[in-house]
């Protein structure tokens, strides 16, 4: 049985933990203000991005576009985006087990990676997946330039004929509490049209609506890619603050029970000692 100094040694030790994990859940709160104010900007450009390409479209013949361009599903590109730390709950082994259903589900198709996190891409190298390329620490300082560089090399893929299809495994941020582990298409592009209740605006085109078309269906496939970014590191905050917000009142009670444990056994010390105290002087 340990005694009453390795009890309150493991209660200096369980003290610093808990100190620990209160700051780090504080960091990420701290943190996940900034995401989720990124989140919330991005969503309305995306959705008036869609409004703005259903409305060119339109007038543009799509099929031209090697974005929009379907054909027989043989080889398909995998971006999978994990954190690159731990301590975050189940965020990261979710998105792994997923992929792994994901690749199981795909044996007769060549899938190919591009692992954005540090946890996806050190687990699925390991397993000798088929990684084309990686993206690590890019969260500690996420710009529109990391989703443009990413958009870029999976367009190139697409538009070569590299890459049939174009998949993204993320969790989304839906509450602090809850991430959606979401799996999308991003390529080909699904035909773009308005919805039928909207009116048309008239716009006058500088340059042909073709050429509009193209550039902003490129830009639309970058805001896609940095949403999913940012949705991604939104969520990452909100598992590791409610992970650090865990770890904090386990503490808590860790030390309430060792706190308990030692008074009884400092309790049992003193009855021992008393007991042969009494034991002594009725024997003289």
């Amino acid at each position: 049985m340990a005694n009453v100094l390795d009890i309150r040694r493991r209660i200096r030790s369980v003290k610093s933990t808990q100190q620990i994990t209160r700051a780090m859940k504080m960091v990420a709160a701290a943190r996940l203000r900034r995401a989720q104010e990124r989140v919330f900007n991005i969503r309305p450009y995306a959705n008036q991005m869609l409004s703005l390409l259903g409305s060119v479209a339109a007038r543009t013949e799509q099929r031209a576009h090697p974005l929009l361009a379907e054909r027989p599903v043989e080889n398909i590109l995998l971006i999978l985006v994990t954190a690159d730390r731990g301590l975050c709950g189940a965020f990261n082994a979710n998105l792994i087990r997923a992929t792994e259903r994901y690749l199981e589900e795909h044996a007769g198709q060549n899938v190919a990676m591009i692992a954005v996190g540090r946890k996806g891409r050190d687990y699925f190298r390991k397993r000798q997946a088929n990684i084309l390329s990686d993206y690590v620490n890019i969260f500690n300082r996420l710009e529109f330039a990391h989703a443009q560089e990413i958009s870029k090399q999976i367009s190139g893929l697409y538009t070569r004929g590299e890459a049939d299809a174009v998949d993204f495994i993320y969790n989304e941020s839906k509450t602090i509490i809850t991430q959606k582990l979401t799996l999308e298409r991003y390529l080909p592009v699904k035909p773009i049209k308005p919805a039928a209740s909207e009116t048309l605006i008239d716009y006058i085109y500088e340059q042909p609506p073709e050429q509009i078309f193209g550039v902003l269906l490129e830009r639309y496939v970058e805001i896609e890619v940095y949403r999913a970014l940012l949705e991604s590191h939104a969520g990452e905050l909100a598992a590791k603050m409610t992970a650090m917000d865990a770890a904090t009142n386990n503490a808590a009670e860790m030390i309430d029970s060792l706190t308990l444990h030692m008074n009884r056994v400092r309790q049992a010390a003193i009855t021992k000692e008393i007991i042969e105290i009494v034991s002594g002087a009725a024997a003289q």
